[in-house]
């Protein structure tokens, strides 16, 4: 296992027949979107990790994630304040999202992100665009 690597992002999982609890990262800028995103999939039966700071490290060839103690179970919804939510522990984490004020490409080359000395696919999106749920469920879905 490797070092602990913080990173400011949310993280969310959901759970797969067959495949167990996948974890996405939700990053991007204050403000873009990352807390609303994570609560319109909990809505839609995900499961918060962490919620502002996520843990990240490496155990294997793959990457994992999960709260840190001091905000576990409790995540900031803007205009409501930090509320409680469902909550996963330590969760391998197999996409990284970066939210982004742009509009991303239509048809992007694939990227990573390099989290704990490992790489993870990397979706960008904008986090407010009512189908951003729906990619990203699509982005982790088997094939």
């Amino acid at each position: 296992m490797t070092a602990v690597q913080p990173v400011h992002a949310t993280a969310v999982a959901q759970w797969g027949p067959g495949i167990g609890w996948r974890a996405i990262l939700i990053s991007g800028p204050s403000g873009a979107g990352k807390s609303d995103l994570a609560l319109r999939l909990i809505g839609r039966g995900w499961r918060l990790v962490a919620d502002d700071y996520v843990h990240v490290f490496a155990s294997g060839e793959a990457l994992y994630t999960t709260a840190p103690d001091t905000i576990r179970g409790r995540m900031e919804a803007r205009g409501v304040g930090v509320i409680c939510a469902c909550l996963r522990g330590v969760v391998r984490l197999v996409l990284a999202v970066d939210l982004t004020e742009s509009t991303p490409e239509r048809l992007p080359d694939p990227e990573t992100r390099r989290l704990a000395g490992r790489s993870v696919p990397l979706l960008r999106l904008a986090g407010f665009e009512a189908s951003a749920v729906e990619k990203v469920a699509s982005a982790i879905a088997p094939l």
